[in-house]
C-alpha cells in the first residue's frame, strides 16, 4: 500500500463531526501544512482534542477562531483569547484537563485500557461529574479513555512506511496522539526511503500510521 498521498487526499478523511487528535505544544509539533489547509477546508463541529490552542493566528487556534471546532478537550487555553471568548459565551465546549492525566487519557485509549485512576483534581472542579474511588485511605478520580476518529501527528524523518522519527521537543504529543486514533496521518518534515531510518531511532513505527503528507509549513 502507498501511504504518501496529496494533501486533498489526505483532507478527505477528515468529516464534520469527527473527532480529530492534534500533536504540537504551543504549534511547536503541530503539523502546520495540514492544520492550514484544514482551515481553509468546509468542515465543523468537531471535537479537538489537543494540549492547547496555541494562538489566534497560528496552529489550531486558527479551527478555534474559525469556529470549526464544537467540543475542545486540552489542557489549557489561555494564549488563544478566542477560545475563552467562545467557552464564555456558550460557543465552545470545553473540558480542561491537567495534561498528564490529558496525556495518559490518550495512552488509555491507545493501550485499550479502560480507564485509570489519579488523584490529580480530587476536591477541584476537575472531579466534577467523575467516578471517585479510595484505595488504601487515599481517594483516586477515574479517568476515562479518549479515543479520536483522526488523529494529526508531524514528523521530523518520516519514511514510506510511516515510521517516524521526531526532533526535539516536537516530540510532545504526537506519539499518543498516533496511538488513541482510528485513522493517523502524518506530516513529514522530510520524507525518506525505507531504509534510511535506523530500527532503533524509530520512535511511532509504520504500522500505526495510515497515510503520510509531504509538508513542514509553519
Amino acid at each position: 500500500m502507498n501511504k504518501v498521498v496529496t494533501l486533498d487526499e489526505a483532507l478527505n478523511h477528515i468529516k464534520s463531526g469527527m473527532t480529530i487528535a492534534v500533536g504540537g505544544f504551543l504549534g511547536c509539533g503541530t503539523p502546520h501544512t495540514i492544520i492550514n489547509a484544514l482551515a481553509k477546508k468546509g468542515v465543523k463541529d468537531l471535537t479537538l482534542i489537543c494540549n492547547d490552542t496555541a494562538y489566534v493566528d497560528f496552529g489550531t487556534g486558527k479551527l478555534i477562531v474559525n469556529k470549526q471546532i464544537k467540543t475542545l478537550y486540552a489542557s489549557h487555553i489561555g494564549t488563544n483569547k478566542e477560545t475563552g471568548n467562545q467557552m464564555n459565551a456558550g460557543e465552545l465546549e470545553v473540558h480542561l484537563n491537567p495534561q498528564g492525566t490529558l496525556a495518559e487519557r490518550l495512552r488509555a485509549a491507545g493501550t485499550g485500557l479502560g480507564g485509570f485512576l489519579t488523584p490529580t483534581g480530587v476536591g477541584t472542579p476537575i472531579e466534577e461529574g467523575k467516578e471517585k474511588m479510595e484505595i488504601d485511605g487515599k481517594t483516586y478520580l477515574l479517568e476515562k479513555p479518549l479515543k479520536a476518529d483522526v488523529a494529526l501527528i508531524l514528523g521530523h524523518k518520516v519514511d514510506k512506511k510511516g515510521n517516524i522519527v521526531y526532533r526535539g521537543a516536537t516530540r510532545n504529543f504526537n506519539p499518543l496522539m498516533a496511538l488513541a486514533a482510528d485513522l493517523v496521518i502524518v506530516e513529514a518534515e522530510n520524507l525518506v526511503e525505507v531504509g534510511e531510518i535506523s530500527p532503533d531511532d524509530v520512535e511511532t513505527p509504520g504500522m500505526l500510521v495510515d497515510y503520510i503528507v509531504v509538508g513542514g509549513d509553519k
